[in-house]
């Protein structure tokens, strides 16, 4: 037996790998197994390590040469496998876990799938692990960071240690405090204030990006957002740093917050690092503020559409990845912030009308509208929210 803990093997697009048997360290239905396991696993981000294997490719295709690619939190090493197994051009893989068991599972995993030839294993440090190649000639092509809880801590690390033209992939799972429920833990780890909106997880996003923008611009590096999400538990964003005091300007422009109006649900967005604005321009309430945060694209149309080439041909792929892509692909040209049906129900006292009939109700008034992945009964639009609900009214009334 390899392991003095229960596992069992698994298969995940290509790799066959040894992973913990979760089940074996559940106590009560509500404990979250991963955490109790000694080497972290967590079977519910597949969808991320699918469109993960999506990204990398499509960034891969972009520098049209051969890349390195490292994962310095890697667990039981199953997304740095899948990558060496699954993208085409991957010269190079770089795995590394302080935990020793981890370790272990990790390189009897990259035996089984025969890859020691393509794959570095480490065990230190993550952040000194990422020290090591920051000198010019050894940073890496791309670099996931799928920690459990925020990545912020890894951010400076990352950042000396990708190359210029780059692809930094960041997960943030610490979603109680991006999405307002402990602001000043937000605060603390990501520089700006969230608030509890109905579109707080889209917040959480854009304080990620915010504050990788804001830590990136320390090393005069700019950041290029090529695709964004929220899925389950965490919010995830692949960007491409760009070298130059430029190109940090230009992405720090591209900050500002969030003006949130709980009466009257207006919302709108203030460019910049001053915002002096209080009250609610429509009804005079006092309004909630959120950032400095991101206000910029959450996904490059050219990335997305390199995405969607890519999944279409990846046969063994969560059925949910390519329906992300289209989503956020189609409400990236939208405004920022989202409207949520029930929500607005909820406040007027009616029952929820069809999410479809809302659409076609703004359509009819010449606004553009689109449905959002954030949330299955949220829509974004151009329309102010005085005419959003007008619509949600009149949708709520039957037919006659």
């Amino acid at each position: 037996m390899p392991f003095s803990f229960p596992y069992e093997i698994i298969s995940e697009g290509e790799a066959i790998v040894a992973v913990p048997k979760l089940s074996a360290f559940r106590k009560a239905p509500w404990e979250y197994a991963p955490s109790k396991a000694p080497v972290f696993y967590n079977p519910a981000m597949r969808l991320n390590r699918d469109i993960a294997i999506v990204a990398v490719q499509a960034f891969q295709r972009i520098t049209g040469r051969e890349i390195s690619a490292a994962e310095p939190l890697a667990g039981c090493g199953v997304r740095g496998i899948r990558f060496a197994l699954e993208v085409e051009g991957i010269r190079h893989v770089y795995m590394n876990d302080l935990n020793p068991r981890a370790y272990e599972m990790a390189r009897y995993n990259v035996k089984m799938n025969r890859l020691s030839d393509v794959v570095t294993l480490s065990r230190e440090d993550a952040n000194l692990f990422m020290s090591r190649y920051a000198a010019p000639r050894k940073r890496f092509d791309c670099i996931d960071i799928d920690p459990f809880g925020s990545p912020t801590p890894f951010l400076d690390s990352a950042i000396r240690s990708l190359r210029d033209g780059g692809l930094l992939a960041l997960t943030a799972t610490d979603m109680a405090p991006l999405c307002g429920v402990h602001p000043k833990a937000a605060l603390r780890k990501y520089g700006g204030l969230p608030i509890r909106a109905e579109y707080c997880h889209e917040i959480a996003v854009r304080l990620l990006i915010g504050s990788l923008v804001m830590t990136a611009a320390k090393h005069n590096i700019g950041v290029k957002v090529f695709f964004s999400y929220k899925s389950g538990h965490y919010a995830r964003v692949y960007a491409m740093l760009l070298h130059g005091a430029r190109r940090a300007n230009e992405s720090i422009e591209k900050m500002g917050y969030i003006l949130h109006c709980f009466n009257c649900l207006h919302r709108e967005t203030s460019q910049g690092f001053t915002c002096t604005e209080r009250k609610c321009r429509f009804c005079g309430a006092a309004v909630a503020i959120s950032g400095p945060l991101w206000l910029g694209r959450l996904a490059d149309d050219d990335f997305c559409e390199r995405m969607k080439r890519e999944a279409s041909r990846i046969e063994k792929l969560d059925r949910r990845v390519r329906e992300i892509i289209s989503t956020v692909h189609r409400e990236s040209d939208g405004p920022a912030t989202y409207f949520v049906i029930d929500k607005i129900c909820d406040k007027i006292g009616l029952p929820s009308p069809p999410i479809r009939r809302v659409m076609e109700n703004l359509t009819e008034k010449n606004f553009k509208v689109w449905s959002t992945h954030f949330d299955p009964n949220g829509i974004r639009t151009d329309a102010p929210a005085k005419i959003v609900i007008e619509s949600v009214k009149l949708s709520a009334q039957p037919p006659f």
